[in-house]
């Protein structure tokens, strides 16, 4: 009986390490430094490890963190929560507008609102409060690139969402060599130094120094037919105090005082009207789209709802490491500075992201289908190959690629993988080849 355990146990190994050799030669043969490349891959059902490779290797996750972040948020807030902006009025004829942070309100939602408290004969309120308190007033993320602040993937976020944080910037050719026509969708105060002229081709470039002249832009460049720029809004409070005034006036109401900070009184006031946002909505931009904006607000939301106080950073940080505690992860030697994974300083290791992957499919199976399968969101021109069978979230940074989530082998065995690399030397598309070319091998393997 021994003998034939120990024949067995042999013929184990011999099967393990073939699958893994297939896997290796992946990486061997892409000529991107293995020890640039960190992969692991449990069994969901049995947690058991079938492949790691500098598993335990702290790395930057880029955008794979999403999908930790999210799920504990997800558990804080409950799949019913709606992102909810309410507009009330007191008995002394004040209106108080309370922020829910949506990051899907737009500014005819505004108008929603203010045209409900016409409809209610509200047309002279004596004061105008508003109510930011979900949030605090931190509006970017730790290691955050203060040179990336004109990315649109980048937008600051915060109590004041508002059309996605995003400014449209439209650029029109004029006569040969004479400068461009530039103008915003809607007024904020900015100016141009244009050096755009009308030439042969689209070729622009905006930069912005904040340390001098935050509100200017500088554009160079030439332009040969109309071209739309999104940039981040720079100062989201006065942005959205813009577009409450428009509203306004829209809607003929009288009220042209301040807009003051107050939070909201639960005597002697009543709603006029809200306006809602469920997290389905959340769920799609972030796990699919990859929005970071979206990712960051919801996040320090549940911050704040775990602690119930204002939302910040420390107190979502808080939540998901208790969140991994409390489903049986290990989070040492990780390390969490924001919820989108865009911050460098965020830490994690292979190992913990299938180890959090194999934990939060225990605890709730239907968590893996609102993963992107091959084909959609960020994954829509990638993985074809794999059809129904792969269930992931990617990640991109400067010098990182990234891959995670779920996938059934040829054999049908359900696994969770995480593959990280980090190699500067590399080619973006190399990073992204060699990530198919491991699940491939991972794929046939087992």
């Amino acid at each position: 009986m021994k003998k034939c355990l120990n024949l067995l146990f042999a013929l184990l190994l011999t099967i393990s390490a073939a699958n893994a050799e297939s896997i290796n030669k992946a990486i061997s043969d892409s000529r991107i430094n293995k020890g640039a490349v960190s992969v692991s891959v449990k069994d969901i059902e049995t947690g058991k490890t079938l492949y790691e490779l500098n598993s335990d290797k702290p790395v930057a996750p880029a955008s794979t963190l999403k999908a930790v972040s999210f799920a504990a948020a997800l558990n804080e807030l409950g799949k019913d929560y709606e992102f909810t902006t309410t507009l009330y009025k007191n008995t002394n004829n004040e209106l108080i507008l309370k922020l829910g942070a949506d990051p899907f309100l737009k500014s005819n939602n505004l108008r929603t609102l203010l045209k409900a408290a016409k409809d209610k004969k509200i047309t002279e309120p004596k004061a105008f409060y508003i109510d930011d308190t979900i949030l605090d007033k931190t509006e970017w993320g730790e290691g955050w690139q203060w040179d990336d602040d004109l990315n649109p993937l980048m937008p600051k976020f915060g109590a004041y969402n508002l059309d996605s944080n995003l400014l449209t910037i439209t650029f029109a050719p004029t006569i040969k060599e004479a400068p461009a026509e530039i103008k915003f969708d809607v007024f904020y105060p900015t100016t141009f130094v244009n050096m755009v002229t009308t030439g042969n081709t689209n070729n622009i470039k905006i930069t912005r120094n904040n340390n001098i002249a935050p509100d200017v832009l500088n554009v160079e460049g030439t332009i040969a037919k109309q071209e739309q720029r999104k940039i981040p809004i720079n100062h989201l409070k006065r942005y959205f105090i813009l577009r409450l005034e428009d509203a306004i006036r829209a809607e003929k109401i009288e009220y042209y005082g301040n807009f003051t900070d107050k939070k909201l009184s639960g005597e002697n006031v009543y709603e006029v009207a809200k306006i809602t946002n469920p997290i389905e909505k959340a769920t799609k931009a972030i796990m699919n789209d990859s929005n970071n904006m979206v990712a960051e607000t919801v996040f320090k939301i549940a911050g704040g709802h775990y602690i119930q106080n204002t939302g910040s950073a420390e107190a979502a940080v808080k939540m998901l490491t208790d969140y991994c505690k409390h489903i049986g992860v290990n989070t040492n030697n990780i390390k969490f500075v924001d919820g989108s994974g865009v911050s460098k300083n965020n830490l994690v290791t292979a190992d913990f992201m299938t180890s959090f992957l194999t934990a939060q499919y225990k605890k709730d199976e239907s968590y893996k289908d609102i993963f992107s399968s091959a084909g959609e969101g960020t994954l829509k021109n990638r993985m074809l190959y794999f059809k129904d069978n792969l269930k992931a979230k990617t990640g991109t940074l400067s010098d990182i690629s990234a891959i995670t989530g779920y996938l059934t082998t040829a054999k049908g065995k359900n696994v969770a993988f995480d593959i990280m690399i980090n190699d500067p030397t590399a080619k973006n598309s190399d990073r992204k080849m060699l990530e198919e070319y491991i699940l491939r091998a991972i794929h046939s393997s087992y």
